[in-house]
């Protein structure tokens, strides 16, 4: 996810429980440009002192100013101080700095925002302006632990200068800059002996500073040049240990890989440069020549998933769980082109990370053909809309600008990237993907909205695509589909009796214009695929076929985007996180001085809705006697063998079979399983509340509970999990029935 457009991107929502909490991400809205003054380059030599949270620093600005008296407006963080403002002018064929220029602060409307130097209009003449900013401060805001349950952003932090790294983004305001601005940059930057720096583009030679030039003559230097308009600039430093190899792509264009790993995970370098080079290879056919002369992976002191022009900045915990699955890695890397090359202005929309996800979380598996992978994605994203979005919340792909929680996921990544896979299909493989490449090319350095991507698609496929941007980028919404019935009778065909089948699509609330999959399964396990057309509320069709149908399933393999109600979508955690009403039943006690493991669960529970109002918070209540559960909504158990007798109870009614207990361990789905390790995580539909969900966490031990507690909102998919010692044994879904229709057959014209 990258950087771009003033924004921070973050790990895809359901990834990274795994390592932390989540937390919403930084993101700072960005300000309409204006069209008086552009920022051009940046020419700026930075000196880190981690111990002291500081930096010093000058930046020489090269501005195109439009018109003559222009005031110049550029924004720093208010914690840092401007020591100095010069005109830079050119006499002779050489740069003069003239004396100093008068300037204005005007600070934010709260502490942490960014402050406002203007220079007056006065002394600005209309062309090309060089000025010199001397300025030093402190950036120290220490990443805090992210506080959700069900999803990770990078912990917070608007930047961090200290003896554990460096970070500072935009975000950070760590340099002057103009909004909206795409600008090159040459750096200099000196850190103290035994730290690596990081930025974007190529780097030279690091070496010693020169007498006078450091504040610690013990500092060493590098030059970073970036010759790419870029938005923003972001700096990282760290002891690092540096690898590198040079990598040709099939095309030929060269590029050097490298990873900046601390040195107790510069083991995995290979993997991360195997798995890079992998990516890159894929996605070169598919969008056009890598825009960068590099690819860097660098490990971060604190939980983030970003990406920026060139790198990548994953977390240690990221890094060291091998953080190269398509929608890990390989959606960083398909930024550098979709969001890092061709830009995106979030306050007009965000389409950078629908189509990132479409190709890298979703595509890839089509593109290793691994096509139930392919189609598990379209599933959840399909239900994550479904179960994170009622009606009443939803909102419009145009207005999805970045992502708080799972609700905007839902929309702004996994609604508009299933957009993209109707626009394929609606255009045609061929098209789809030679309009991709086209719109990299054309908008290769430059800002890209909505509408330059249906003006491409459009030019490309030569229709009018007005109606498909204007019901799915501009209305919200999605289509609720039922079969209402569907009968067969027996006619005669070319090779004796044939069945003529006819059957009515019904689409509830406003129509949608969209392609719909049916899998008709007929007599003699023979099957038939049918995609229709749907144009209006009700669709009927009619066709003859070789064997009497029997059923027909609706959107089999999720090729198409629609509502589906919660009571048909598979049981999990997130069904339990997302329902209105819900309960903790605490089947477990704590022993004397020693709180129950389960405790926390139920403190992370807590943390998390301290800012809800009291009715809308999970009700924590002890299990009953008799076992019976909270009347409304979906219900959490938590116990271990001390209140088996219940939980199975509570099992037996919701979940049948397919998850028992006994006094030796577990079953699932018919297979038992034993041992002091066993934890289970098990989801079923409460029978007696339609829409609702009962989870079980049932843990053998104390020590079971303890292992898997912290990562539990991660399997928040899947029906079922049985941990031992805190490792996944096995995981799955229930055997559900699918959204099938039996077909009535009429036998009044049977034929003899």
């Amino acid at each position: 996810m990258p950087i771009g457009s003033r924004i921070v991107s973050f790990l895809p929502l359901m990834l990274l429980a795994l390592f932390s909490d989540g937390a919403p991400g930084i993101a700072c809205a960005a300000e309409p440009a204006s069209p008086r003054q552009n920022m051009m380059h940046h020419d700026l030599f930075v000196q880190i002192v981690p111990e002291q949270h500081a930096l010093i620093a000058t930046d020489r600005l090269t501005l195109e100013v439009a018109e003559p008296q222009t005031s110049i407006r550029f924004s720093l963080a208010s914690t840092l101080q401007v020591d100095r403002v010069a005109l830079v002018h050119r006499s002779s064929g050489t740069e003069v700095v003239s004396d100093d220029v008068p300037y204005e602060v005007e600070h934010g409307s709260t502490p942490e925002s960014a402050q406002h130097v203007i220079i007056p209009s006065q002394i600005m003449a209309a062309g090309l302006v060089t000025l010199d900013i001397y300025y030093h401060g402190v950036v120290n805001d220490p990443p805090r632990d992210p506080r959700h349950l069900r999803f990770v952003t990078p912990s917070e932090t608007a930047g961090h200068i200290g003896p554990e790294g460096v970070y500072v983004s935009s975000e950070s305001h760590w340099y002057p800059d103009v909004p909206e601005s795409l600008s090159t940059y040459t750096l200099l930057v000196a850190v103290p002996t035994g730290w690596t720096s990081v930025t974007q583009g190529k780097a030279g030679d690091a070496r010693a500073c020169s007498a006078g030039t450091c504040r610690d003559p013990g500092m060493v230097m590098t030059e970073w040049t970036v010759t790419q308009p870029s938005e923003a600039l972001t700096l990282v430093a760290n002891r690092f240990v540096a690898t590198f190899r040079d990598w040709t792509a099939k095309t030929g264009q060269r590029i050097q890989l490298s990873t900046y790993l601390f040195p107790d995970d510069a083991h995995l370098a290979e993997e991360y440069l195997e798995a890079t080079a992998r990516y890159l290879e894929a996605y070169i056919p598919l969008l056009g020549p890598y825009p960068s002369e590099k690819f860097a992976v660098v490990e971060n002191f604190f939980a983030s998933g970003l990406g920026m022009p060139s790198f990548t900045l994953l977390g240690s915990g990221v890094i060291k769980r091998h953080y190269v699955q398509p929608y890990a890695l390989g959606h960083e890397i398909v930024h550098s082109w979709i969001g890092n090359d061709v830009f995106n202005r979030v306050d007009r929309g965000n389409w950078v990370e629908g189509l990132t996800t479409y190709l890298a979380n979703y595509y890839w598996h089509e593109l290793m053909g691994d096509s139930a992978q392919a189609r598990d994605q379209r599933r959840l994203m399909v239900q994550g809309y479904n179960l994170h979005v009622p009606p009443e919340r939803d909102y419009p792909v145009a207005q999805f600008t970045h992502k708080l929680d799972e609700h905007d996921n839902a929309i702004g990544y996994q609604k508009s990237a299933m957009l993209f896979h109707l626009l394929r299909q609606e255009v045609g493989d061929e098209t789809f993907w030679r309009a991709l490449k086209s719109l990299v090319g054309q908008y290769h350095g430059r800002h890209v909205e909505w509408r330059d991507l249906e003006r491409v698609f459009a030019e490309e496929s030569h229709q009018d695509l007005r109606w498909f941007f204007a019901q799915w980028v501009e209305q919200d919404g999605a289509p609720m589909l039922s079969l209402s019935e569907a009968a067969a009778s027996p006619v005669a065909g070319k090779n004796g009796q044939a069945f003529q089948l006819e059957a009515t699509i019904v689409q509830s609330g406003k129509p949608f214009r969209l392609p719909l999959q049916l899998l008709i399964h007929m007599e003699g396990d023979r099957e038939q695929v049918l995609t229709v057309p749907l144009r209006g509320l009700r669709e009927t069709i009619s066709m003859t076929l070789p064997a009497r149908p029997i059923s027909i399933d609706l959107d089999p393999e999720f090729m198409t985007f629609r509502r589906i109600d919660r009571q048909s979508l598979p049981p999990g955690l997130n069904h339990y996180v997302t329902d209105r009403r819900r309960s903790v039943v605490m089947a477990f006690t704590d022993e004397p001085g020693h709180p129950s493991p389960f405790r926390d669960v139920v403190a992370r529970i807590e943390a998390q809705e301290q800012q809800k109002p009291i009715g809308e918070r999970t009700v924590m209540a002890p299990m009953a006697q008799d076992g019976l559960l909270p009347q409304e909504g979906s219900v959490l158990v938590l116990g271990g063998p001390e209140s088996r007798a219940g939980i199975q109870s509570i099992l037996a009614k919701h979940c049948g079979e397919r998850a028992m207990l006994n006094d030796k361990g577990v079953t699932v789905m018919g297979h038992a399983y034993e041992g002091s390790g066993l934890a289970l995580l098990a989801s079923c539909h409460r029978v007696d509340r339609p829409g609702s969900v009962v989870t079980v966490l049932y843990a053998a031990t104390p020590q079971a509970v303890a292992k898997v507690a912290r990562l539990l909102f991660f399997y928040g998919w899947n029906n079922f999990v049985l941990f031992n010692d805190g490792a996944v044994v096995i995981r799955g879904e229930w055997p559900i029935a699918s959204d099938r229709t039996e077909v009535r057959f009429n036998a009044s014209n049977l034929i003899r």
